[in-house]
C-alpha cells in the first residue's frame, strides 16, 4: 500500500475510533450491585454458584460491572432475599424460588416440585419451550425478572433413624421437610417440619426428629447425618432437579445497557451448567465415603412411591382449582414432561439402563 493511501485509511480509522470510544464507554458504565444468597458459605456449590456468576460478570466487563456476594444472613435473612429484591433494598439475589411459596405456590414450579421435571427437562422447558418467559410473566408481579442459575440434579430422599419399609412407617413420622412436599407428605400422616440445616443433626441425635432431607451426598456429608440416622433413602421424589434462580429487581434490570443485560444472562447460563457439573462430579465419590462410613443406602419401596405420587397429584389438583397462575404453569410443564418421557424411554433410559447393568463393578 502506498504511504499516502495508508495515511488516508489510517486517518479514517483514527477518526472513527475517536467517535466510537465515548459510545463504548457510555455503554459500559461502572456499576456496583449487591447480591445476597439463601445459602451459607459452607455450601460451596450453591453459594459458590453466586460467586461464579459474579466472577463471570466482572471478567466480561473488565471489572466495570461488579456484584458483591453475601452469604445467607450477612445482610439479608436467607428467606427474605426475594423481598429485598422486590423492594429494591438490593439489586439482585441468588436463591431457590420454592422458599417463597408463602407468597404463591407458583414459586415452587420453576424450582422443584414433587414428581416434576428432572434437570435436563427443566433446561429444555426453560430455554426452548418458553419456560423462562412464562415464569417472568409471573415474577413481574413481584417486581423481578429471573434466570436459571444452577441445578442440584435429583436429590436424595433423606436420612432416617429407622428404615421406611412400608407405607405404615410414614404414619406419625417427624420429618424435616417443608413447603410443597411437606403438604404432600402430610396427606400420608407425616409430621413435616422445616428447621434450618444447622439444627438437623442435634434434632436427629435427640430424637425430636425421625428423619431429615437435605440435598445429596456431597452436601449431606458435611452435616454428618449418617452418624445419627444411618438409613439413606432415595430418590428424593420431591426434588427431581432443584433449579436455583438469579433474580434481579425489574427497575434495575430495565435501566441496564443492553450489553450488560446480555452479560448477566450469559453469566447465569454459565453458572447453571457449573453448579450441576460440580454436583455430578462430587456426589459419586461422596456417596462412596458415606457408605464406607456406615450409611445404609436404601430405595423407597414401590408402594410408598406410588402413594406419594397419588398424594402429590391430589395437591396439584387442589392448588390448580384455586390458583389460575399455578394451573397455567403446571399444565404447561406436565404436557412437556409427558412428551419428554416418551423420548426418554426410547433413548436416554434404555441407554443408561444398559450401561448401568453392564458397567464394571468394583
Amino acid at each position: 500500500m502506498k504511504r499516502r493511501e495508508f495515511l488516508k485509511t489510517a486517518g479514517v480509522g483514527l477518526a472513527a475510533s475517536t467517535v466510537a470510544a465515548p459510545a463504548i464507554a457510555q455503554s459500559m458504565p461502572e456499576i456496583k450491585w449487591r447480591m445476597p444468597t439463601s445459602f451459607p458459605k459452607s455450601l460451596d456449590t450453591l453459594h459458590g454458584g453466586a460467586e461464579t456468576l459474579a466472577k463471570a460478570v466482572r471478567e466480561a466487563t473488565d471489572n466495570k460491572f461488579q456484584i458483591q456476594v453475601f452469604a445467607a444472613g450477612e445482610i439479608v435473612p436467607p428467606f427474605q432475599v426475594v423481598d429485598a429484591v422486590q423492594n429494591n433494598t438490593v439489586e439482585c439475589c441468588f436463591t431457590a424460588a420454592y422458599y417463597f411459596i408463602g407468597k404463591d405456590m407458583t414459586f415452587a414450579l420453576p424450582c422443584s416440585a414433587p414428581f416434576s421435571l428432572n434437570s435436563r427437562m427443566q433446561n429444555a422447558w426453560q430455554y426452548n419451550h418458553g419456560g423462562i418467559a412464562l415464569m417472568n410473566e409471573f415474577f413481574k408481579k413481584y417486581n423481578m425478572i429471573g434466570f436459571p442459575a444452577g441445578n442440584t440434579g435429583c436429590q436424595m430422599g433423606g436420612w432416617f433413624r429407622k428404615p421406611i419399609r412400608e407405607l405404615a412407617d410414614l404414619k406419625g413420622l417427624k420429618f424435616r421437610m417443608g413447603g410443597f412436599a411437606g403438604r404432600v407428605l402430610g396427606k400420608l400422616g407425616v409430621v413435616a417440619q422445616q428447621i434450618p440445616g444447622g439444627e438437623i443433626y442435634s434434632a436427629l441425635e435427640k430424637g425430636t426428629m425421625d428423619g431429615a432431607e437435605w440435598v445429596g451426598p456431597y452436601d449431606d456429608e458435611k452435616l454428618g447425618l449418617y452418624k445419627v440416622a444411618r438409613f439413606y433413602h432415595y430418590p428424593g421424589w420431591w426434588e427431581g432437579g432443584t433449579q436455583v434462580h438469579f433474580f434481579v429487581n425489574l427497575e434495575r434490570w430495565n435501566a441496564l445497557p443492553a450489553a450488560y443485560k446480555a452479560v448477566l444472562q450469559s453469566a447465569a447460563a454459565h453458572t447453571n451448567v457449573w453448579v450441576q457439573a460440580k454436583y455430578d462430579a462430587e456426589n459419586p465419590v461422596a456417596l462412596k465415603r458415606l457408605v464406607a462410613a456406615g450409611a445404609v443406602l436404601t430405595p423407597f419401596p414401590q408402594t410408598v412411591m406410588e402413594a406419594c405420587l397419588k398424594a402429590a397429584n391430589e395437591v396439584y389438583a387442589e392448588e390448580s382449582a384455586k390458583n389460575p397462575e399455578f394451573k397455567k404453569v403446571w399444565d404447561n410443564m406436565v404436557a412437556f414432561r409427558n412428551d419428554l418421557y416418551q423420548w426418554w424411554q426410547v433413548a436416554e433410559y434404555s441407554y443408561d439402563s444398559f450401561m448401568i447393568r453392564t458397567r464394571p463393578r468394583g
